[in-house]
């Protein structure tokens, strides 16, 4: 019976082994994926042009009639109002309406 018990621990000692051995590979391997995968998207980022800012573009100078330009100023006023234009955008606007 001795033997069979010996065996036994034997067989249970090398399981435990490679099971041990089998977990650490397993951790080690899924760190370097990590770290590979991190590299990867932080070159892709790094790669990736910046975004360019559009600058919108300038409506030419409108020379309307004295009705036209208190219709648009109107216009404009309730736009402001309403909080759709910023106030800056309001007096270029008007600016430009003004002349």
């Amino acid at each position: 019976m001795s033997g069979l018990i010996r065996s036994m621990t034997r067989t249970a000692a090398v399981v435990g082994t490679a099971t041990a051995t089998s977990n650490a590979v397993n951790r080690r391997q899924a760190e370097k994926n990590v770290r590979a995968f991190n590299n990867a998207m932080n070159t892709a980022q790094s790669q990736q042009a910046p975004p360019q800012q559009v600058q919108p573009a300038q409506p030419a100078t409108v020379v309307a009639q004295p009705e036209e330009m208190i219709s648009q100023l109107e216009r404009l006023g309730a736009l402001f109002a309403q909080g759709l234009l910023t106030e800056e955008e309001f007096a270029a606007a008007k600016q430009r309406l003004i002349g």
